[in-house]
């Protein structure tokens, strides 16, 4: 027995050692048009991103990073552990199809759910997580591949928590403890590293009180004294803050992987461009330096959040999360961010972009604003676009009234790919050529539409038409 538990000590001592270092990009793809896969591939490798995590195994995207020489972290939703905790049949058909038949991509890791204890789920996947970690851990040994394929469940950092708030009080919530142990437990057996989401744009976003200077890494912000270690951001802090939760559980040794972290550039009046600047630049010149935690000093093997922006999400959490990309949705750059991948100094724009006519749809000169027409159009072009832009401290909040309704028409026709039936809101809408963007509020034209995938995607114009007779009824 006491020979077992080396084995395992020096495995999990040797897997610390051994997790990559360096930058990687979450790559999602909720979004209305999608680029092609081959084009982000291209992206990924000319701006230097060796690793990409993913949120599902989608067929083109696992295909167009075969052989790309990138390493991948695939997911799987949350909305499939159950199924795959169920019967062991269907995480070996999961592992079948969408790890072994793309053995040639660089895999690296299986994420088992993405955040499945977040408090805001309310326990719906307590029960089938670890189920589904195990089933597919076993597929993995059945089908050869758990020595270069590691399974891991990224967390939010919501499941452990102090004591006494600092740092050295860490452990696992209380409520889902007896939960958090045997998942860390089967990680440590297998080598696989544990993998956290931090976001200290959300700890600014959620309490008005937060220092702000405390989320970023200029070290202008008061530290925090932890019997005698400093802590100068909310990073250090937090991820020590698990380091010590891993240590109390008997755990110390286990690698961590920052699965998220990153910030928004739209969406509220904390997520901008300068702020966004200012932190991922920030923590790209710490991953550049090698510089890790109090606790932890060596490099940090994290995952921006995220690459490219998606005009899909969910908005619950707020509206700032359509905006978490460094790159727009047409794979445009954002701001001036040196990675320190290339010898650019600087993001590196998509190339091979086709976009769709210079034309936008705005509300008419003479419309009136009194026209009761106005807000159920707005209600409805934003309830099925996306006017996450507007508001105030966005960079579309300095619009008058006719530049708002006109932004909403907008993002309605674009999303629908500019057909004549997605500007014909009643006696209010009207298609012009003259680009209508006022300062730092630009007024988009849509990619081409991406109809790839094993499945094949759905154009837009087939919920145009329902949508379109839905937008008649409203008025009748």
């Amino acid at each position: 027995m006491g020979l077992v538990s080396l084995f395992l000590g020096l495995v999990s001592l040797f897997s610390s050692l051994t997790v990559g270092s360096g930058i990687g990009a979450n790559w999602g793809t909720q979004a209305t048009h999608p680029l092609n896969p081959n084009i982000v591939v291209r992206l990924l490798r000319e701006n230097g991103i060796q690793k990409v995590k993913l949120f599902d195994a989608d067929y083109d995207t696992l295909r167009a990073l075969g052989k790309s020489g990138i390493e991948v972290m695939v997911g799987i939703p949350n909305d499939m552990l159950a199924p795959l905790a169920a019967k062991m049949k269907n995480a070996e058909e999961w592992v079948s199809k969408n790890v072994s038949k793309h053995i040639t991509t660089g895999f690296r890791y299986v994420a088992v759910g993405n955040e499945p204890f977040l408090q805001t789920y309310n326990g719906t996947f307590l029960s089938t997580t670890l189920p589904a970690l195990q089933n597919i851990q076993s597929a993995l040994i059945k089908a050869g591949l758990s020595n270069q394929v590691k399974v891991t469940v990224p967390m939010n950092a919501d499941v452990y928590e102090s004591a006494n708030s600092l740092p050295s009080g860490g452990d696992f919530r209380q409520d889902i403890h007896d939960y958090m142990i045997p998942i860390v437990k089967l990680l440590s057996e297998y080598g696989s590293p544990f993998t956290v989401n931090i976001y200290p744009f959300i700890s600014l976003y959620i309490d008005s009180n937060f220092p702000a200077e405390y989320a970023f890494f200029d070290g202008n912000a008061s530290p925090v004294n932890d019997g005698g270690t400093y802590y100068y951001n909310m990073l250090d802090a937090n991820l020590d803050t698990l380091v010590h939760t891993l240590q109390k559980n008997g755990f110390g040794n286990m690698p961590i992987i920052i699965g998220e972290i990153g910030w928004p550039t739209d969406g509220d009046r904390n997520a901008n461009v300068e702020y966004a600047r200012r932190f991922n630049q920030g923590f790209m010149s710490r991953i550049a330096g090698g510089k890790g935690t109090p606790l932890r000093p060596g490099p940090i093997d994290a995952y921006l959040f995220s690459l490219i922006d998606e005009d899909a999400k969910s908005v619950d959490p707020g509206n700032f999360e359509r905006h978490w990309g460094i790159f727009t949705y047409d794979g445009q750059p954002k701001y001036l961010l040196n990675l320190g991948t290339t010898n650019a100094g600087q993001l590196i724009p998509a190339k091979g972009i086709q976009y769709q006519e210079n034309k936008w749809c705005v509300m008419r000169p003479n419309a009136r604003l009194d026209d009761p027409n106005v807000a159920a159009s707005v209600s409805y072009a934003c309830s099925l676009a996306d006017c996450t832009k507007l508001g105030y401290g966005t960079s579309c909040g300095e619009l008058d009234w006719k530049g708002n309704i006109s932004y909403a028409f907008n993002s309605y026709f674009q999303i629908h790919d500019q057909q004549d039936e997605a500007c014909k809101f009643p006696n209010l809408s009207t298609i012009v050529k003259t680009n209508p963007s006022q300062g730092t509020c630009k007024f988009d034209i849509m990619i081409q539409p991406y109809y790839g995938g094993a499945d094949g995607r759905l154009p837009t114009q087939l919920g145009l038409v329902a949508g379109f007779a839905l937008l008649l009824l409203t008025f009748l």
